[in-house]
């Protein structure tokens, strides 16, 4: 019998388009203005909360680069009343875990914690979210701890290619900034500019509250308003300047004494809305986002050992982010390989994939799927994404379709329309500083 089982399994993975089942989301607006997404599922004891802000990097200035990530990072070292200890021991004995992070759109703060705990929990969390304490002794400790962290990145090949070609794709746009900032601007951070920001930016009308786990309805909706009721309300509308998709073609060879070469090219992308996402990440799939079986891997490494690995990818935003290719080879053929990368890249745009490409892309894209959505932290995510791009509550039941719908002439049509390869910014940190790749394609 179990065998049985086994095999209709396997054969039901086998089939294109097959049912999977995806969480039940449920939507609504709190008092507080926020946006609330909710999946409840009383088979484990751990509930899962994440609120979401627009307070990303690119809302920071050039002069106070790092300002989002420091007041991200702040609203867990102590709130009004509660030192830094207090919440730290706080949530420790209750076997909890207290995170958050910021990109480019977005700041987060995310609780997990037993459900025997979550009273306790959410009432340190609505503290650490909603009344900030942003100490002065304790901003310039990690003031310090910044500017050393930064020194040191500034030595590595991956992060001074990741900062000149994020320059190259955006220019003047905000989405340049780096989340960590600079060692300048981040010398200047002051208890005020965090104050500023936070109640400019951590709004109550604009959250995202997203809840999963083993809680009813009514306490999802208690909890939400415990969360936001007391964050900061502002009528003011945050609104980014469009980014600017046609850049010209550009390359920078930055001396390093690293022993190999790290190559990035990048070009603005894809929005999260944007109509020709999924043609443009089944494509992706094909030419460098499936590992092995993609179209750069199989050039640049198989047929001729030019690199370990080589990667592309799209980073969706609210403005259309990056796609970039990537790779590391040795000093001596990096223009080798970049020449070979452009011609592969040249090439699928033209082209697109095969149909026996397409067809292995999307048995593998949507044979992975279940795994997207295997535990609550990765539906939290998702819950938090749909929430603050937008995106329709059935997201995750249309996903497959979706998958399944494109055709090699929507593929090759979007790649058309958002990739053009004469006009990319090129990286390479550790390069001979002579080039014959780059001659080759000015």
């Amino acid at each position: 019998m179990c065998v049985k089982k086994v095999l209709f399994s396997l054969l039901l993975c086998s089939v294109s388009g097959f049912v999977i089942a995806t969480p039940q989301i449920q939507h609504w607006q709190s008092a507080s203005g926020a946006q609330v997404l909710f999946v409840e599922d009383h088979d484990i004891a751990m509930l899962d909360v994440a609120v979401s802000v627009p307070a990303g990097s690119s809302f920071d200035t050039l002069d106070k680069s790092g300002l989002a990530g420091m007041t991200q990072a702040m609203l867990s070292l102590g709130s009004e009343g509660l030192s830094e200890d207090l919440v730290s021991t706080g949530m420790a004995d209750m076997g909890a875990q207290l995170s958050g992070g910021v990109d480019q759109d977005r700041a987060s703060v995310s609780l997990r914690t037993l459900s025997t705990e979550r009273v306790q929990a959410l009432s340190l969390l609505a503290r650490v979210l909603q009344h900030p304490a942003f100490s002065a002794d304790i901003l310039n400790r990690e003031k310090t701890r910044l500017i050393a962290s930064l020194k040191e990145a500034q030595t590595q090949p991956e992060f001074i290619a990741a900062r000149a070609l994020n320059q190259a794709v955006y220019g003047a746009h905000p989405y340049a900034l780096q989340p960590s900032g600079d060692i300048a601007s981040v010398a200047t951070l002051t208890v005020q500019d965090l104050n500023n920001f936070y109640h400019t930016h951590y709004n109550a009308r604009r959250a995202v509250v997203a809840l999963m786990g083993d809680v009813t309805r009514i306490q999802a909706e208690a909890i939400a308003q415990q969360l936001t009721g007391e964050l900061p309300v502002s009528a003011e509308t945050l609104l980014l300047p469009e980014v600017q998709m046609n850049i010209k073609a550009s390359e920078q060879r930055i001396p390093h004494p690293a022993s190999q070469s790290h190559i990035l090219i990048g070009v603005p992308g894809v929005s999260r809305t944007d109509p020709d996402y999924f043609p443009l990440y089944v494509g992706n799939y094909v030419l460098g986002g499936g590992g092995f079986v993609s179209r750069l891997m199989n050039e640049v490494r198989e047929k001729r050992g030019l690199a370990y690995t080589v990667y592309s990818y799209f980073m969706p935003l609210k403005q259309p982010g990056a796609f970039q290719i990537g790779l590391q080879t040795k000093k001596e053929q990096a223009d080798q390989a970049l020449l070979l990368v452009r011609k592969t890249l040249a090439n699928f745009v033209a082209n697109g994939p095969d149909a026996h490409e397409l067809h292995a892309a999307k048995q593998n894209i949507i044979g992975g799927f279940p795994l997207r959505i295997d535990s609550n932290r990765k539906i939290l995510e998702y819950l938090s994404v749909i929430g603050f791009y937008d995106l329709p509550l059935t997201y995750l039941d249309d996903f497959t379709d979706r998958i399944n719908k494109v055709t090699v002439a929507q593929i090759r049509d979007a790649f058309a329309r958002h990739i053009h390869p004469e006009a990319m910014a090129t990286v390479i940190v550790g390069a001979p500083l002579e080039s014959t790749a780059g001659a080759e394609n000015k």
